[in-house]
């Protein structure tokens, strides 16, 4: 990370093609040490070879066009697995969660819209819990509901805006550790917070904080100013991950360079790749643009407003150098290419979501120590939500746009192991 940059690099461990990968091939990078921090500068070219690339294949896939309603979603947010292989969907639309047995066939639909004991009314999110309790954060209803394994009611526990700030991420790693992103931003009667602030944070199931993984300034995306949010997109962002052994992973996506925190919070490492930047062009801007006023007509707001949030709308002049990033099988890291709109065919022009197409299919794979393995490539209109050992859990769209839960196996990860 650029905070963390010294004068004078003295190269300690690698020089370009001089040390053989465990998958086979040779590591075409270099390693440099910074005051004890690892700086791992990759090459173009990755370590595998045609032989030892990963590749993925589908596993399963839950959904239906017409027939069963246990089997259709509206808009599905984000899912969880719990220790018997259980799938529970939560589907924003619907604001329910439905659950599904390890080999795809339903089980029950738990909560509901509304703001009584067990209902959802905001919830996007959906998390696993140690003892398969269900964590649904709820932003509408501000309040965090738990759910038993058998789908009881375990009650809630309310959500503090102004003491921890706007909740924007929540994920959770395979042992049940939970962990958001919260954004401080100044409300309707506060003073304006000038460099607002981004905590990554784990908590209890009840929401109470446990401890503070980093803070850093906060993304350019959304601000609110004068109460009123304003939208920058394409602009500078951090991206963050965190491995089942609370490594942490994070960057601002205007560059290719990823900072590895230990679970004590140090840096250890910084992980860079080459790329090359891509102008926002008038049709990406369309894109996007067509995106939201669809969005916000579609929630019911009044044509005047959705002018005046458009006029709050700007753009970067750059893509990201990235679009998101992922702890993946192996202590590898996995961090995806970006997509332009402008790239898509007519058909997916039309159809473009940014929640789920701002990225593209393939993603770079890095090995525990930093260094570029290669790219594994997901399939077309395929959004990861959850990785958990060799498994990848998501969500995939026809096309028509009907939405699938689907999970992918990685194919390669034991002669990989074993390599």
């Amino acid at each position: 990370m650029r905070a963390n940059r010294v004068v004078g690099f003295v190269v300690v461990v690698l020089v370009a093609t001089a040390c053989a990968s465990d998958g086979g091939g040779r590591w075409a990078g270099s390693v440099t040490d910074s005051a004890g921090v690892e700086i791992v500068s990759n090459a173009g070219q990755g370590m595998w070879t045609e032989a030892d690339a990963w590749t993925v294949e589908e596993e399963l896939k839950i959904g239906t066009l017409e027939g069963d309603t246990d089997y259709m979603f509206g808009q599905v947010g984000f899912l969880a697995v719990d220790s018997n292989g259980r799938i529970f969907v939560l589907d924003a639309q619907a604001q329910q969660v439905k659950v599904y047995s390890a080999d795809g066939a339903y089980e029950q639909t738990i909560g509901g819209r509304g703001s009584g004991p067990g209902e959802l009314l905001g919830a996007t999110f959906v998390l696993m819990a140690p003892g398969d309790t269900l964590v649904v954060p709820d932003l509408q209803n501000l309040r965090i509901s738990r759910f038993a394994p058998d789908g009881s009611s375990l009650g809630s526990s309310p959500i503090n805006l102004q003491q921890h700030g706007v909740p924007l991420v929540f994920a959770g790693t395979a042992s049940g550790v939970l962990i958001r992103q919260e954004r401080q931003f100044s409300f309707p009667g506060q003073p304006e917070i000038e460099n607002p602030l981004d905590a990554i944070v784990t908590f209890a199931a009840d929401g109470t904080v446990l401890d503070t993984l980093k803070t850093f300034p906060a993304g350019e995306t959304i601000r609110l100013s004068g109460g009123a949010p304003e939208f920058n997109f394409f602009s500078p962002e951090p991206v963050w991950a965190v491995s089942d052994d609370m490594k942490l992973f994070y960057a601002v996506n205007d560059d290719y360079r990823v900072g590895v925190y230990s679970a004590a919070g140090a840096l250890e490492r910084v992980i860079k790749m080459p790329f090359e930047r891509e102008l926002v062009g008038e049709r990406d801007q369309e894109a996007l643009m067509t995106f939201l006023e669809r969005a916000w007509a579609d929630a019911g707001v009044p044509p005047e407003a959705i002018a005046q949030l458009s006029s709050r709308v700007s753009f970067g002049e750059f893509f990201p150098a990235f679009a998101s990033m992922r702890a993946g099988p192996e202590g590898t890291l996995w961090v995806q290419h970006g997509q332009a709109p402008s790239e898509l065919s007519e058909e997916e022009f039309e159809s473009y979501n940014p929640l789920e197409d701002a990225g593209g299919p393939d993603w770079d794979v890095f090995d525990g120590a930093g260094r570029y393995l290669g790219v594994v490539t997901l399939p077309a209109r395929f959004a990861p939500r959850l990785v958990l050992g060799d498994k990848i859990y998501g969500v995939w769209r026809d096309e028509l746009d009907v939405q699938y839960v689907m999970r992918m196996r990685v194919i390669g990860i034991r002669e990989y192991r074993e390599g």
